[in-house]
């Protein structure tokens, strides 16, 4: 039985899964695929430091160049993270002729271009399963199993962390900054969370579900990115009084003239399905013309969960080479043709909103705020007077640039305390 070889790149946790996947289930694997998958080199920061798993000391060196130009070695596995020496190594092992698998959302944001150009020139795989929703096979149905449709509309959760942080302030009423703490104490937040907070993990995988979508280039520059810092116990108090939840989410929209991008929390009807989708998990709606919904549910991130999905791609590269092989035909390609589409830009987006004040309590405060949004031609569909100094507006559809010329107004407004929250709502 043929063997293929494996150079993995990084031994953090998901490279320990890898490894630990590949030898629980060495003879189920081989046995499905016709040929054995063999972990030959090894490349890390530091040789000596304790893992997670036992390997091979002799497979082991901080040489990258010796994992690339390893001709044992015909799939590398890219798990280092990051971008600059990512993007390096990554273009190093195509221009040597190997296939690549990656779990890196943020490399292939950035330079995506480059990288699928260059595989498409060397006749390789690149395959990345795992930058999306970890152990959910979202990828491969997105780009497989909906070849044949045309996707008009996504709509996701596929962030853990924010997702589980929203989560826990739901359930526990407290606020943001003692459930990051916990997060971070329990290993479900780094220690600089603001990739995850801030929406920028977020808005790294939007951008590959775009292109995979809608065959369009999406810079992170031309999103709508808004993070969870500013969420607060009330904001949930009056989103279950409407019957609504509060999730972050990635939105993803093609108007055939231009192409939808955002990223933020949005209040949501409870009876939505990605209104159940709690905690650490993903879930992420997609609308096709011709399947129509079909929705996509798993657990998002974790050391197993990403480690099936990476193997995954392994597997399926390991078949593309075989399958080539024998029959002496090319690889096939996994690359959608992009095309230069325009991104609708952030002021153009519309929302309903949901504003959250402090306030004096003197009379006349409703009439100003009202008066600020009638001038932007904003309409306000609901009022609420709560205790103390807050008050809650909701507005009907309105769009952004409107919305931040309100904010403007409402700085003019001396009975205004503080800058007002905003979440968008959706219907």
């Amino acid at each position: 039985m043929r063997t293929l070889g494996i150079g993995l790149l990084g031994l953090g946790n998901v490279g320990s899964g890898l490894v630990k996947l590949l030898e629980d289930n060495a003879e189920a694997i081989a046995a499905r695929l016709g040929a054995r998958l063999e972990v030959r080199r090894i490349a890390v920061r530091e040789v000596d430091k304790p893992r997670m798993v036992e390997v091979d000391r002799s497979l082991v060196t901080t040489d990258v160049e010796a994992v690339l130009a390893d001709p044992a070695v015909q799939i590398v596995v890219e798990l280092v993270g990051g971008e600059v020496a990512a993007r390096e190594f990554v273009l190093g092992a195509i221009e040597r002729g190997k296939h690549v698998v990656t779990a890196n959302k943020a490399l292939l944001a950035a330079h995506g271009d480059e990288i699928f150009n260059a595989a498409e020139r060397r006749g390789v795989d690149i395959f990345y399963e795992a930058s999306v929703c970890g152990g959910v096979p979202l990828i491969r149905a997105l780009r497989d199993g909906l070849a044949s449709d045309k996707i008009d509309e996504f709509i996701g959760i596929v962030n853990g962390t924010s997702n589980y942080i929203l989560t826990r302030m739901a359930d526990e009423q407290r606020p943001f900054d003692e459930i990051l703490a916990d997060a971070q104490a329990q290993g479900y937040a780094e220690a600089d969370p603001g990739l995850d907070v801030d929406g920028w993990d977020a808005a790294h995988k939007l951008c590959v579900l775009c292109s995979l979508c809608f065959g369009a280039r999406v810079p992170v520059t031309e999103m709508l990115v808004d993070g969870l810092r500013e969420i607060a116990p009330i904001d949930f108090d009056y989103a279950r009084r409407i019957g609504c939840v509060l999730k972050p989410l990635v939105i993803g929209r093609d108007h055939a003239s231009d192409i939808e991008a955002r990223v933020h929390v949005a209040m949501i009807p409870e009876r939505w399905l990605l209104a159940t989708v709690s905690g650490v998990f993903n879930g992420v709606y997609v609308s096709s013309q011709a399947l129509g919904p079909s929705l996509y549910y798993g657990r998002g991130a974790g050391m197993m969960p990403t480690a099936v999905a990476v193997v995954s791609d392994v597997i399926e590269v390991a078949r593309d080479i075989l399958s080539a092989a024998s029959s002496g035909l090319p690889l096939r390609l996994r690359i959608r043709d992009w095309r230069e589409r325009p991104v609708r830009p952030r002021g153009e987006l519309v929302s309903r909103f949901y504003l959250r004040f402090r306030v004096r309590d003197r009379p006349g405060v409703l009439a100003e705020l009202d008066g600020v949004l009638a001038r932007e031609g904003i309409a306000v569909r609901e009022v609420s007077r709560e205790v103390g100094e807050t008050v809650i507006l909701t507005t009907q559809a309105a769009r952004e640039q409107a919305m931040q010329r309100a904010f403007e107004g409402f700085a003019r407004i001396d009975a205004v305390l503080e800058r007002p929250r905003l979440i968008r709502m959706m219907d």
